[in-house]
C-alpha cells in the first residue's frame, strides 16, 4: 500500500488527538484513501518528556530541520499555536514545497493572505479547518457544499469559553468571576483567559470566516470587538425577563454594498436557534441566497473534535498529492464583492440606564432618542420606591452613530446617573 509521510509540529491536546484518531480509525482511513498515513517525526521542546506516550520515543525531536528539511515528509501539520515560531515554521515548510495543515487561528487571521500566496507560488496547499469552530466543518461547508451560494450572513458562537461562562451565569445565577473560575477548573478556560473573555479569540476566527465567505481580508484589529467581562448576573436576569439570552456573537453580513462585521455580547431571542447553544458548544448560523438558513453545531474545541478537523484536512491533502490538481489557496479571487466600509453597521440595541425616580424622566429620555432618529420597541422600568431605578430600552434597528448621539445627549441629563449597559439585539430570524 502507498504511504504518505507527515510531520507534526507540537504534541499537545490537538496533536495527541490527531495521533489517537490515526491509531483508532486507521483501517477506515486507509480504506478511504487507498493509502496509509505515517507520522515520521514530531517536534517538541523536550523530547525526553515523551517516553510514555502512545507514540514511539524515537519520533520526538527538538530539531526543526529534521522535519522541515526532510524530503520524505510531504505534509507538515502545525499544532503549536500562537504566532511565533509557528508562522516561521509554516513559511519554511511552504518554501520547501511541503503541504501544510494547521489549526492556528492567529497565524491564518493575521498572515493568511501572504501564506496562501506563498503556497500557490510553491504549488502546494495550506488547509486550516481546525482554526475555526473545532470539529464543526465550517470551512469545508463554505468552500464546497455552499460554494454555489452568495453568503449573506454568518452569525455564530465561536468561543466555547465565553459560552460556558454565560450559560452557567444564566442557569445558576452565579457571578461572572465564579463562572470563570469554574470554567478554568474544568479546563474550558486558560489560566490567562483574556483572549477569550475580551473577544480577541472570536475576532481572529471571524476574520478567517470573512475571508472564506466574502473574499475580504480583514485584520482582527479592525473588527469592532467587545468581550463579556462587563456582563453581570443582573444583566443576565434582565435579559431573561425580556425573553432573551446573552451570547457572545461573532457576526459578518452584507449590508447594501458594505460589510458589517463585529464581535459583541448580544441579546438572542429565546426562539432563535443560537439561544439553545449551551456550555462549551459552538454554532454557526448561515444565510445563503440559495440554501436559505442553516446552522452548524458542535464542540468548538478539544483534542478529538479539533483533531478530527485537522485529520479531515490531511485526508484532503493526501487526495491532492495522489491525484495532482491545481488548487488555489486564496478565496479572494472567487468573489467580486468589495465592501465600502467595515464596522458594526446597524442593529437593534438593549440599553439600560440608571435614572432618578422622578416624574418626567422617561419622557425626556424618549424624546432624546426620537430627536436623534432612534425609535424604541419597548421600555421597561425595574424597581420602585428607591431614589433611582433601572430603565431598560430595546430599540428598533438603528445606526450606531445615531444611537451614540442620543446617548451623549442623555448622559448630560442631571436625572440620568449612568448608562449602565449597551448590548446588541439579534434579529429573530
Amino acid at each position: 500500500m502507498d504511504k504518505v509521510v507527515v510531520g507534526l509540529l507540537g504534541f499537545g491536546n490537538v496533536g495527541t488527538g490527531f495521533a489517537a484518531i490515526l491509531e483508532e480509525n486507521r483501517v477506515q482511513i486507509e480504506d478511504t484513501l487507498g493509502c496509509s498515513i505515517s507520522i515520521k517525526k514530531i517536534l517538541v521542546r523536550e523530547p525526553g518528556k515523551y517516553k510514555d506516550t502512545m507514540m514511539p520515543e524515537e519520533l520526538f525531536t527538538s530539531n526543526t530541520n529534521e522535519i522541515l528539511a526532510d524530503p520524505e515528509i510531504q505534509i507538515i501539520i502545525e499544532l503549536i499555536g500562537g504566532v511565533q515560531p509557528a508562522y516561521d515554521y509554516i513559511t519554511q515548510a511552504l518554501k520547501h514545497g511541503k503541504h501544510v495543515v494547521t489549526a492556528n487561528k492567529a497565524v491564518i487571521a493575521l498572515y493568511g493572505k501572504e501564506l496562501f500566496a506563498l503556497a500557490d507560488q510553491n504549488g502546494v496547499s495550506i488547509r486550516f479547518e481546525g482554526s475555526v469552530g473545532g470539529g464543526i466543518p465550517i470551512i469545508a461547508s463554505l468552500t464546497k457544499s455552499l460554494a454555489a451560494n452568495q453568503i449573506e450572513e454568518i452569525v455564530g458562537i465561536i468561543n466555547g469559553t465565553t459560552n460556558y461562562i454565560l450559560t452557567r451565569m444564566d442557569e445558576t445565577g452565579m457571578s461572572f468571576e465564579d463562572a470563570l473560575q469554574e470554567a478554568q477548573a474544568k479546563g474550558f478556560a486558560e489560566a490567562d483567559p483574556s483572549s477569550d473573555i475580551e473577544g480577541e479569540d472570536a475576532a481572529f476566527k471571524l476574520a478567517i470566516l470573512a475571508h472564506v465567505a466574502f473574499g475580504v481580508h480583514v485584520s482582527p484589529k479592525e473588527i469592532p470587538c467587545s468581550g463579556i467581562n462587563q456582563i453581570s448576573e443582573k444583566e443576565i436576569d434582565f435579559a431573561k425577563q425580556l425573553g432573551y439570552k446573552i451570547k457572545l456573537l461573532a457576526a459578518v453580513r452584507r449590508n447594501n454594498g458594505s460589510l458589517d462585521i463585529h464581535v459583541h455580547p448580544t441579546l438572542v431571542p429565546f426562539e432563535h436557534p443560537l439561544a439553545a447553544v449551551s456550555n462549551e458548544f459552538n454554532a454557526l448560523f448561515i444565510n445563503g441566497n440559495a440554501v436559505g438558513q442553516l446552522m452548524l453545531y458542535g464542540k468548538g474545541a478539544g483534542a478529538l473534535p479539533t483533531g478530527s478537523a485537522v485529520f479531515g484536512d490531511v485526508m484532503e491533502v493526501v487526495q491532492i498529492i495522489r491525484n495532482p490538481i491545481r488548487v488555489e489557496n486564496s478565496f479572494v479571487n472567487r468573489h467580486r464583492f468589495v465592501p465600502k466600509i467595515i464596522g458594526s453597521g446597524s442593529s437593534a440595541y438593549y440599553i439600560r440606564l440608571q435614572v432618578a425616580d422622578r416624574p418626567g424622566v422617561l419622557g425626556k429620555i424618549t424624546t432624546a432618542f426620537g430627536r436623534n432618529g432612534v425609535s424604541l420597541e419597548s421600555v421597561v422600568q425595574r424597581g420602585r420606591g428607591g431614589s433611582s431605578v433601572p430603565l431598560i430600552f430595546v430599540t428598533h434597528e438603528a445606526e450606531r452613530d445615531k444611537l451614540n448621539a442620543a446617548l451623549n445627549e442623555i448622559r448630560e441629563m442631571n436625572t440620568v446617573e449612568e448608562v449602565a449597559s449597551i448590548l446588541m439585539v439579534q434579529r429573530k430570524s
